[in-house]
């Protein structure tokens, strides 16, 4: 029976990092980035990369710049529009109700109806 003091998970002379079989990490660097929020994201970078201007915040979502005292503006977010919205948007009404009109017309000749 165990009394709580046993390390699980491991065997006796056991390395922890294992640099030797995989090689040695890369140097990094943590980056701060600051959203118009007031949020701080920190994300870690290679030394040898090109680090971002921006970065989307991870608590709200809008975009973060390196910068804490000028943080970039929000991005307006334009409603979602649907079909209906978009074709009212081209047609007046009574073009609208021309088509419906044509269409119905050539329906019934189609069908050898007549209106």
């Amino acid at each position: 029976m165990s009394n709580g003091h046993a390390i699980r998970g491991t065997r006796i002379g056991a390395t922890s990092g294992l640099h030797s079989e995989r090689g040695e990490p890369v140097a990094r660097q943590n980056v701060s980035y600051w959203c118009a929020n007031g949020h701080e994201t920190v994300r870690f970078f290679a030394l040898y990369v090109d680090v971002p201007a921006e970065w989307d915040c991870t608590c709200c979502g809008w975009p973060a710049s390196r910068d804490q005292a000028n943080p970039p503006e929000r991005r307006t977010v334009k409603p979602y529009k649907t079909h209906l919205t978009y074709v009212r948007e081209r047609r007046t009404e009574e073009e609208a109700e021309d088509l419906l009109a044509e269409a119905l017309a050539a329906r019934a000749a189609s069908r050898g109806e007549r209106l």
